[in-house]
């Protein structure tokens, strides 16, 4: 309850601003918090997924592997699916991975929604901090200018010490949400990595077995 109060008392005594930062280091977490939750969902069923389809991958079961993707709806399963449904119909290494290319393209925009809104929040919130302080030191030496001489270095301190509050907090806020913005960046770039990864291993699966298929049909000499 101490530290509630300190925090509290911080806020009232830096003045207007500090709601404002207050407010919008709210919404980033709030954001934050959401994708953070939504990669971790993401990535950990796309392993659960990737465990189950990689052995039938390898023993180049396509059909079951084409109805164990279209029944789920992890990342990988999505974009794996667009190259084994080509994979009955075309011969071309570079149709299926011109497909997976083009699933590629929607998926990562929805595994990077809203992450950019953290970084824009935390400078905001630092923007706003330096502006309450701007502020708070003009009126500041507004009122130091017509106050008794006698007080008029106290005042100014005390003044001044308020006003910093605000660039205090707004960097308090700031801060963690670069930390934030950065490890979600991290975590997206593994989560893509994993899914090139799936994207190429398939294709080498799929390129092996159509190989084998061709010489199969060579005459013998």
């Amino acid at each position: 309850m101490q530290l509630i109060d300190l925090l509290v008392g911080f806020i009232r005594d830096g003045g207007p601003f500090m709601y404002p930062i207050l407010f919008v280091g709210a919404i980033a977490s709030a954001v934050g918090a959401e994708r953070l939750i939504k990669l971790m969902r993401v990535r950990r069923a796309n392993q659960k997924m990737w465990d189950k389809l990689h052995p039938v991958l390898v023993d180049a079961d396509f059909d079951t592997a084409r109805e164990m993707t279209a029944s789920d709806s992890s990342t990988v399963s999505q974009l794996l699916s667009l190259g084994l449904e080509r994979e009955g119909t075309v011969r071309r290494r570079e149709d299926i991975e011109i497909a997976m290319e083009e699933g590629m393209m929607e998926i990562i925009p929805q595994l990077e929604k809203r992450t950019a809104y953290i970084a824009l929040f935390a400078n905001v919130a630092t923007l706003l901090g330096l502006l309450g302080t701007i502020l708070g030191l003009i009126a500041a030496f507004s009122a130091v200018a017509s106050a008794n001489p006698a007080e008029k270095a106290d005042l100014l301190s005390a003044s001044i010490s308020v006003a910093m509050n605000t660039t205090a907090f707004g960097l308090m806020v700031a801060i963690p949400l670069l930390i934030l913005h950065a490890y979600l960046v991290a975590r997206t770039g593994e989560i893509v990595d994993s899914l090139e990864m799936a994207s190429v291993k398939t294709l080498n699966v799929i390129s092996r077995h159509a190989k084998r298929q061709h010489e199969s049909l060579k005459p013998a000499a």
